[in-house]
């Protein structure tokens, strides 16, 4: 698709990168098939092939209207149609860059919309305030209404095992160490994530470190149009990280999917920065899900927990790691080695609602995909018997969080067969 750019954006780095991804779409509209939005709503401007021609018509010089800002907001950024394009469209990339041109030229929002932006910005990103008002949450939990309480775990949900302390971490040193992001709300959503995968490692004779200096990853305020405040953030990790990289550390470890694809692009977001750029390439390349760093351990792993039949899971992949990270079956073949049946559910490639702060910007579609997801995710709980199910992601795990059926990182699994067979041993 051939583009001639507007004057105040030919010379420019977005320009050109826009430019360049909007040359590779012939607009086939495979995309269309596999887009939640247009699914849900039967609208070409709510696909991925009307969303690029938006972005085109702004590339070349047509103002942006409210209207435009509304078909980009509600695109879950999921990036399936990646998945699905024989062309190779970037368009994750190019969706931000039209987001921040249509935010700079259209009205500002609606003061309710501002509010509730900001909110999410500098509440979810500070782990001060928002462990505090998770505290706060956990207390007022049972009056909360039902969209706002399964957003609050209970108690009882931070750890799967009995007789495990969700903020238990191991305290030996190993020669290979290995470097966390905490995360903004998982530590205090969820601690026993960050806590099974450092007791998992530690099995394994790695050492999980973390950096008290280091911030959110930057994905949230990057994705709510703030994509300076987002940089912000990159540049703050890398200055907290970079000591620790340079004593050694073998990988920096992502449990959240959603932290993990964006760390993995910070080479390319600070790729024009001379003062980051090539630690930026660095840290990007030493990120590394968990689920691609026990496959690696596979026969460690294998030698404590063993290969005899388990009880299954039903599993749910993030679209930041199936479609953002393009990482699919390394989760079900490494559960699969140690004896845990993994199911998938029917719609397995589509989003569940979650997207990042998407069930609080578009909370009607939000709920009408996680409807959806539940729906299939419950009848593969049927049909293969399992009675947990697990994802990788924290904003996936809460979003479809039940009262009658627990959702867990698949890391809390392999934390338990280790506890359990370690409890037996002794």
């Amino acid at each position: 698709m051939q583009t001639q750019l507007a004057p105040q954006f030919a010379h420019t780095p977005e320009g050109k990168e826009a430019a360049r991804i909007l040359e590779k779409c012939v607009h086939c509209g495979f995309c269309t098939a596999t887009c939640p939005t247009y699914q849900l709503l039967g609208d070409e401007l709510d696909g991925p092939r009307g969303r690029i021609y938006l972005i085109k018509q702004i590339a070349e010089g047509q103002i942006p209207t409210e209207k435009t800002r509304a078909h980009l907001d509600r695109c879950l950024t999921c990036r399936n149609c990646e998945s699905t394009c024989p062309s190779g469209v970037q368009y994750g990339k190019l969706v931000d860059i039209g987001r921040k041109w249509t935010e700079e030229s259209t009205p500002p929002r609606p003061l309710t919309e501002r509010m509730t932006r900001w909110a999410l910005k500098e509440g979810l990103t500070r782990p001060v305030l928002f462990n505090s008002a998770m505290v706060l949450g956990r207390l007022v939990r049972p009056i909360m209404p039902t969209g706002i309480k399964r957003k609050i775990p209970s108690e009882k949900s931070k750890a799967l095992a009995k007789n495990i302390d969700p903020y238990a971490r191991p305290q030996a040193s190993h020669a290979r160490k290995m470097l966390l992001l905490e995360g903004c709300v998982q530590p205090g959503m969820l601690p026993n994530i960050n806590s099974a995968t450092a007791r998992v490692l530690d099995a394994l004779k790695i050492q999980l470190v973390s950096a008290s200096t280091a911030t959110c990853c930057g994905a949230l305020r990057y994705h709510l149009n703030d994509q300076e405040g987002g940089l912000e953030n990159a540049k703050q990790n890398i200055d907290a990280w970079w000591p620790l990289v340079e004593q050694g550390v073998k990988a920096v470890v992502m449990t959240a999917s959603g932290c993990g694809v964006m760390v993995k692009d910070y080479g390319h977001l600070l790729a024009q920065d001379p003062n980051y750029a090539a630690k930026a390439k660095t840290i990007s390349e030493l990120t590394k899900d968990i689920s691609e760093i026990l496959p690696t351990l596979q026969n460690e792993l294998i030698n404590l927990i063993g290969t005899d039949p388990k009880s299954g899971v039903v599993y749910h992949p993030p679209c930041t790691l199936q479609h953002g990270q393009q990482i699919r079956g390394a989760v079900e073949s490494l559960l699969g080695s140690i004896g845990v049946g993994v199911k998938l559910c029917a719609d397995s490639h589509l989003c569940c609602g979650s997207a990042g702060t998407y069930s609080v910007t578009q909370p009607k579609l939000s709920e009408q995909l996680r409807k959806n997801k539940l729906t299939h995710l419950q009848a593969a709980c049927e049909e293969s018997g399992a009675e947990i199910i697990v994802s990788g992601n924290i904003g996936c795990i809460t979003h479809l969080q039940q009262d009658d059926m627990p959702v867990l990182h698949w890391i809390e699994i392999v934390d338990q067969l280790i506890t359990q067979k370690h409890l037996i041993a002794e």
